[in-house]
């Protein structure tokens, strides 16, 4: 790819940034046509019952936005891997889609059930590991962070390990999504390091994706971040997993999702660590309240506090992972 191409690809979240801003013009109000509100968690914070009615699905925003993008570039580039990790996390978007429509439809906070979400979800992992695989773009190998050390399975073992990390991390991803653009900011340093690392290593046919979701993201945020006009939904919240675990399996290191996804694992061991000792303890609690930013949101601490500590974190991890990419390099 020449150099020419390569500037491009960095200077697609520009426009792509302009498309989802004037995207979100036209989206938000026709969800607010389409009556689809947020229907808030009863068990939630209290305060959040103000945020009831405000349109979910605004993931639309910049999946639409990095549609548009990863298309284009595409095409200029001569190159379709990025359009086929675009495909998968639209998948997870589609599941997410699905979910929303549901909860729109029956007014509550339910929506596809948990067998019917995981069944898809393991089945869209499935298809897509398989599919790298034969590609050539994944080997049954996991590459060690901060070393140049390969540690070869046999693909029988390292397929459900790999279904397991994907179905985990993009749920991970689900529940971080809890108060105005933490999502949103968590996952923009996380693109970040897949422009970089894809370009770093000579993949710029996989940094066409991660630059124009990047964009997509900072304009969606104008919308979403706090006070949120609008909330991206398991819509957006499942494709945004679907992307991060595309692109860390598309650049073979799996395990740098260890780091980048630091967050979102986090706000998910909270969740296991105050349900196991909820049911050991017969009802005393850890935190406050899990996801762990609403820990921290009963503590005192604002949504824009928890959105700049959070995504903070987001940065200085993906800054890390980076550091323990160097020997790929």
């Amino acid at each position: 790819m020449t150099e020419g191409s390569v500037l491009t690809i960095i200077l697609s979240m520009l426009p792509c940034f302009v498309i989802a801003l004037i995207a979100g013009r036209f989206i938000i109000p026709w969800l607010r046509a389409m009556k689809a509100g947020q229907t808030i968690r009863e068990i939630g914070p209290k305060w959040h019952a103000s945020k009831a009615g405000t349109p979910a699905m605004g993931g639309l925003i910049f999946i639409l936005t990095a549609l548009i993008g990863t298309v284009v570039l595409c095409a200029i580039t001569k190159t379709w891997t990025s359009a086929f990790v675009f495909a998968f996390a639209l998948v997870f978007g589609a599941i997410g889609f699905l979910d929303d429509y549901f909860k729109v439809k029956k007014k509550q906070n339910l929506g596809l059930k948990a067998w019917q979400k995981m069944a898809l979800q393991l089945l869209a992992s499935a298809l897509y590991l398989f599919l790298l695989y034969k590609a050539g773009h994944m080997t049954a190998s996991l590459w060690i962070p901060f070393t140049a050390v390969r540690w070869s399975i046999p693909i029988w073992v390292y397929i459900p390990f790999a279904v397991f990390v994907i179905v985990g991390t993009v749920n991970a991803v689900n529940l971080t999504d809890g108060v105005d653009g933490l999502a949103t900011g968590v996952t923009i340093p996380v693109m970040v390091f897949f422009l970089v690392t894809a370009l770093s290593l000579h993949k710029a046919e996989l940094a066409i994706f991660p630059s124009v979701l990047l964009g997509g993201l900072a304009g969606f945020l104008c919308y979403n971040f706090h006070p949120a006009k609008t909330f991206m939904g398991d819509t957006g919240s499942l494709f945004l997993g679907g992307a991060v675990c595309g692109l860390a399996f598309a650049l073979d290191m799996p395990l740098i999702l260890i780091l980048v996804g630091f967050v979102y694992i986090v706000e998910t061991v909270s969740v296991i660590m105050q349900v196991s000792y909820f049911k050991l303890t017969h009802g005393k609690r850890i935190f406050k309240m899990t996801p762990i930013h609403h820990h921290f949101e009963m503590s005192g601490w604002s949504e824009v506090k928890i959105w700049w500590v959070f995504s903070g974190v987001s940065l200085l991890m993906c800054v890390l992972a980076y550091l323990a990419a160097a020997p790929l390099r």
